[in-house]
């Protein structure tokens, strides 16, 4: 069994460019593989506050790290083009010199859709016109022409140039389920992407997964003084609720390399943590050097 792998998700919420950039260097400093962002125009079901364009983000990112392999859970399918999205990932995969991790989803936030005027359709139509966006994606990255002819899209003597410095650049494809996420997972994937409030399904969709590795995300708090743990309980079930995040992980590092075994032994490859405290440089060094730094080897 090899070591585990760690990344940082942190949505630009009420944040500004600077903020993140640091917090993306602090991260890759401890220690942490990779660094992701949402892809929201808006915060869902929050009112309204800054929130920062995701993909112009991460080419700031990008230039900022050297290490941290960057990405988004998820991006949002409907927002973008299929062919704009491959020259975008192309671009940002060449910019950070073969880091970019494609994260998609067919949005599931039809409120969002609909105030920013995108085409909604049914979820199932979606979930379609995302399996076609990733095999034009395919085609585009391939930089050969081709013509595409779909229910969704239509593309004519198309290309994409210049193509990603990765042979591939890996696809994540977010949620659990078992009818409309899970068969794009084992078609087009190579990572699965297991929500939180999906965690305790994990055996169960696992093996709908096709040849998928297996990342999750966890909400996590740090207990770094034990007089801190019902303050951190209490943070970490107030910002990010079991109904969202499945079950916490809260403890000392220690206490959290056990729990974080456990999923190794489940199968899981690559953990997404989300901190209570939104991952301030006494979490993000503590984590990566008492946990990440354990798990790896």
């Amino acid at each position: 069994m090899g070591g585990l792998r760690f990344g940082v998700y942190a949505p630009q919420l009420k944040t500004d460019v600077a903020t993140v950039i640091e917090q993306a260097r602090r991260a890759e400093a401890a220690g942490f593989d990779s660094y992701w962002l949402m892809d929201h125009l808006l915060a869902p079901g929050a009112p309204p506050c800054d929130t920062l364009e995701s993909w112009t983000l991460l080419t700031a990112v990008a230039c900022s790290t050297s290490t941290l392999r960057l990405g988004h859970l998820v991006g949002c399918a409907p927002f973008r083009h299929p062919s704009l999205l491959a020259k975008m990932a192309a671009t940002v995969d060449q910019i950070s010199g073969g880091r970019l991790e494609l994260g998609l989803g067919w949005g599931s936030v039809e409120s969002e859709l609909a105030t920013f005027g995108f085409p909604a359709g049914s979820r199932r139509e979606r979930a379609d016109a995302l399996g076609e966006n990733l095999r034009i994606l395919d085609l585009m990255f391939s930089g050969e022409p081709f013509d595409f002819t779909g229910k969704h899209f239509t593309l004519t003597g198309a290309y994409g140039l210049p193509r990603p410095v990765q042979r591939r650049i890996p696809v994540h494809i977010g949620g659990g389920g078992r009818q409309l996420t899970m068969p794009l997972v084992a078609n087009h994937a190579d990572w699965w992407n297991c929500v939180g409030s999906a965690r305790d399904r994990l055996e169960e969709l696992a093996p709908l997964r096709g040849s998928a590795r297996i990342s999750a995300q966890y909400a996590v708090g740090v207990v770094l003084r034990e007089e801190d743990r019902g303050t951190v309980t209490a943070r970490i079930a107030r910002r990010m609720p079991e109904s969202a995040w499945g079950r916490p992980f809260v403890g000392t590092p220690p206490e959290l390399v056990e729990q974080f075994r456990a999923e190794q032994h489940r199968g899981v490859e690559l953990c997404i943590v989300r901190f209570d405290d939104f991952g301030t440089t006494e979490t993000l060094t503590a984590f990566g050097a008492e946990v990440v730094a354990h798990l790896r080897s």
